[in-house]
């Protein structure tokens, strides 16, 4: 197995920058990208240089403090205006990652009520501890998922999965990727298939690789190659992971999951989603009011930089859809499983994050 980079890193103390890999770059690339103004964090995430929920979190958190490194007005009030500029900036990046806004509102509610007791620079190191807090804990978490979910993978079994819920969309580990490394470091033999994701192709670019790199058997599908693979019997459970879930459990994830789980539910094939409890959206009572993000249309008709459909063609490109908690057997978080998916089975899971 390779050595597996780190997907996002802070470098070199209070005056430091943000490292993370620029994942436009591969599976051919293997390239980091320094960003040192929140003007690069903010581009980095809404150009998916760096994406999955929890990793976007951690890079919102780190982008608050490059904001606020090289402020120094003492002026009564002058750092927590400053501050709210920074996270409203950040906070337009992108609408559904739900990890984005928690992230931010940590950063906030670290230094409120302390801007005017502590001179500038102690307060951005306060600001710069939260976020690697938020880093670390999100790599606990994503490790305590693949220890509570591994066991739902059974030995000679197919698992589908589909976009990218692995390392890269992490500090680490990944959500639904880190059930299968979990599995796979258990000694559990299983074959991965990976819906390649139109139509930017994370599965494709991001998950194969991911999988390769940990030395999984895993084949790559077009998403529309799922349901006659299920149909052939090939698949035996689905896991994916989740941008924004609901309070009764509906899950927004990457385009197409719905479509996944219908498949699955007409095939009688078990789907569970992965996520940490920082991904829960408990003032949502349901999905409908989840943002879904509308994304440029040349990602449809340029994809990777090639014409594919006629000029002037119209265009509806959702980066998100929702499952209905209905159709998802169980949500693997670092707390423990959920099943059946409904509210009082997440207010049980999630106790104290209920109220928080």
């Amino acid at each position: 197995m390779n050595q597996i980079p780190r997907t996002i890193s802070w470098i070199d103390g209070i005056d430091g920058f943000v490292r993370l890999i620029d994942q436009t770059l591969l599976p051919t690339q293997l390239e980091y990208r320094d960003c040192r103004t929140v003007e690069e964090i903010w581009e980095a995430i809404r150009s998916l240089r760096v994406r999955g929920a929890p990793a976007i979190g951690v890079a919102a958190a780190m982008g608050v403090v490059v904001g606020m490194q090289r402020f120094q007005d003492r002026t009564r009030g002058a750092y927590w205006h400053r501050l709210q500029e920074v996270a409203n900036y950040l906070r337009t990046s992108r609408p559904t990652a739900v990890n984005l806004f928690w992230a931010l509102d940590r950063m906030e509610f670290r230094v409120r009520g302390r801007t005017e007791d502590l001179t500038p620079e102690q307060l951005t190191q306060s600001l710069l501890e939260e976020a690697l807090a938020i880093e670390d804990e999100d790599r606990r978490m994503c490790r305590a998922i693949g220890q509570v979910g591994a066991s739902l993978i059974e030995e000679n079994t197919g698992v589908l999965t589909h976009c990218n819920a692995g390392g890269l969309a992490t500090a680490d580990y990944g959500t639904a990727l880190a059930v299968l490394f979990t599995a796979a470091e258990q000694g559990r033999r299983f074959q991965v298939y990976v819906d390649e994701t139109r139509p930017l192709l994370q599965g494709a670019r991001l998950t194969a690789w991911e999988l390769q790199q940990r030395g999984i058997d895993a084949t790559l599908i077009c998403d529309s190659m799922a349901a006659q693979v299920m149909r052939e019997g090939r698949v035996q459970c689905v896991i994916v992971g989740a941008d924004r879930i609901a309070a009764n459990g509906d899950t927004a994830n990457k385009i197409g999951t719905y479509g996944v789980a219908v498949l699955a539910k007409a095939h009688g094939i078990p789907f569970y989603v992965a996520a940490p409890s920082s991904t829960f959206d408990l003032k949502l009572a349901n999905g409908d009011t989840i943002p879904i993000e509308q994304r440029d249309s040349r990602e449809v008709t340029h994809g990777f930089g090639r014409q594919t459909a006629p000029n002037g063609i119209r265009v509806y490109n959702p980066a998100f859809d929702v499952t209905p908690a209905r159709l998802i057997t169980g949500i693997v978080t670092e707390k423990g499983l959920i099943q059946p998916v409904n509210v009082a089975m997440i207010h049980e899971r999630l106790g104290q994050a209920w109220t928080s």
